[in-house]
């Protein structure tokens, strides 16, 4: 039964993003939509109120929104389903095919947990986007995958352009496009660029043609926008956006390419999940607790070079031993040259490019996010003390912009990699050193006004690691006699709360 299989379908979209499966009214909700009922018919046949139904419904269409990259609402979303479940139809069939090559094989490693990207890559795809971005941090595995998933695409032929690592000496766009007409498409190339252009797209019209540029960040400004010495590349992006032409172009970049004119879509990669590791370490027959697989992988945040890289280490120094590994580099995950490049140059090209992004960064590295785990928009304010208010957000939007700040649902936090980075540059300044984690403090003591729970002590208690970093003592000390309303309505310090709730532990330790 069709339904059945979309209740699926969205159930796998949902546990993706929550960790949850459908409850029996999110269910109920997709089987009656689909058969074109509306909310109070749901809800006489449910049993709840109307309302209830209809902020059931509004959720799901919000988390599929983000799941299938397109706005979803009660009235389209049959029509949306059915376009999915013939991408993920097309995705089992490419999954089998890889399975059956083996882990060693180049096609498993490249696909290797990427079912869901290759399916929201196809769907984008079946909507008629002709460019679509391809966003993540540096060894992501965005290249790996927009290689082997143009390959599946059963194009024609697959053109690339590679972009330089450096801006001077990215190639120009005429260059690009008369190599493409001369080598690749038998075509000759006009005289002027114009011609050139108009001739690639009558070609492009006709033809079935994968296309990857790779590498874009190079070529873009600080606020995500070409430079102006290789602004030509935008004739070339509106004629590969235009809906005429018959080719898939996909971009890979660490940064957001924000030129409003161009007709595009960005999917932002994530790291590759537990699942993928284990299986991947399985195959290097890599041994280890499941325990110290899951803290590399955290601290790595499913980084797919960086899972390559930790891979290779272990079976040249750690004969394939997992846990003497975690052992020994749990305090400095840096420490191998190769992942420690990962994050140097793209921080060095944030500090070329906006100063007090960069320096915003560094003071986020500060935060343990331990029992905070996810920083308020206010976290990130009181790190601001030195830009003019209404600049914040264009600071903050410069980090999500270049895939080094996490963001979801109005919090944020660094990864692993980056934060020990960032920590480790601020330390080298004493005074930004100090001034940071005062202001963290202060902010974590001043947002806990009252302890209705052990997870708001344990916050509050964060100000405390805070001030011992920098060896304030007295101040580490008036955390734990800062006196608050706690849940039975009793004016306490933190330290005789914590005591009533039964939270000794970090307590004697502080």
């Amino acid at each position: 039964m069709e339904v059945t299989a979309v209740i699926a379908l969205v159930n796998q979209a949902v546990y993706a993003q929550t960790n949850r499966h459908l409850s029996d009214l999110q269910q109920a909700t997709i089987a009656k939509v689909w058969e074109g009922k509306k909310y109070h018919e749901i809800a006489d046949e449910y049993g709840c109120t109307e309302g209830h139904a209809k902020d059931t419904g509004s959720l799901l269409w919000k988390l599929l929104s983000k799941a299938w990259g397109k706005k979803v609402t009660k009235s389209n979303f049959r029509s949306l389903s059915k376009l999915q479940l013939e991408s993920a139809n097309k995705l089992n069939f490419f999954s089998e095919v890889i399975e059956q090559e083996g882990v060693a094989g180049a096609a498993r490693k490249s696909f290797l947990g990427r079912k869901n990207a290759i399916a929201t890559l196809q769907n984008l795809i079946s909507q008629g986007c002709k460019v679509i971005v391809l966003q993540g941090e540096g060894g992501i595995g965005k290249t790996t995958l927009a290689q082997n998933f143009l390959e599946i695409q059963d194009f024609e032929l697959t053109l690339e352009v590679l972009m330089a690592k450096e801006t001077e000496n990215i190639i120009s766009v005429a260059s690009v496009i008369e190599e493409w007409l001369q080598r690749d498409l038998g075509e000759d190339s006009g005289k002027e660029f114009g011609v050139t252009l108009a001739r690639l797209k009558r070609y492009l019209e006709h033809h079935r043609v994968g296309i990857l540029i790779d590498n874009l960040e190079p070529a873009l400004d600080k606020d995500g926008k070409l430079v102006q010495e290789h602004r030509s590349y935008i004739e070339l992006l509106r004629i590969l956006a235009d809906p005429k032409v018959k080719s898939t172009t996909i971009i890979t970049s660490r940064d957001r390419f924000c030129e409003a004119e161009i007709d595009l879509e960005h999917y932002r990669l994530t790291g590759l999940d537990l699942a993928a590791w284990r299986q991947y370490f399985a195959a290097c027959q890599i041994e280890g607790k499941a325990r110290a697989v899951v803290k590399i992988h955290r601290i790595y945040g499913g980084n797919a070079k960086a899972m390559g890289i930790v891979c290779g280490i272990l079976r040249e120094d750690y004969e394939g031993d997992a846990d003497r590994y975690w052992k020994e580099n749990c305090h400095d995950p840096l420490a191998e040259a190769d992942l420690k490049n990962l994050v140097v140059s793209q921080l060095d090209r944030l500090q070329n490019l906006d100063e007090r992004a960069y320096l915003l960064l560094c003071r986020l590295g500060c935060y343990r996010y331990q029992d905070l785990t996810q920083i308020p928009q206010a976290g990130l304010f009181c790190l601001l003390w030195d830009v003019p208010r209404p600049r914040y957000r264009q600071v903050i939007k410069s980090l999500r912009n270049r895939s080094l700040l996490e963001f979801s649902q109005g919090k944020y936090w660094l990864h692993p990699m980056v934060r020990g980075e960032a920590r480790a540059r601020l330390y080298r300044s004493p005074q930004e050193w100090q001034k940071t984690h005062h202001q963290i403090a202060d902010f974590i003591t001043n947002s806990v006004d009252k302890i209705n729970s052990i997870q708001d002590a344990l916050i509050a208690l964060e100000a405390y690691y805070h001030y011992i970093e920098t060896s304030d003592y007295d101040l580490a000390a008036k955390v734990i006699l800062h006196g608050r309303e706690n849940q039975w309505g009793q004016f306490l310090t933190l330290g005789t709360t914590m005591y009533r709730l039964g939270i000794i532990q970090p307590l004697l330790t502080a």
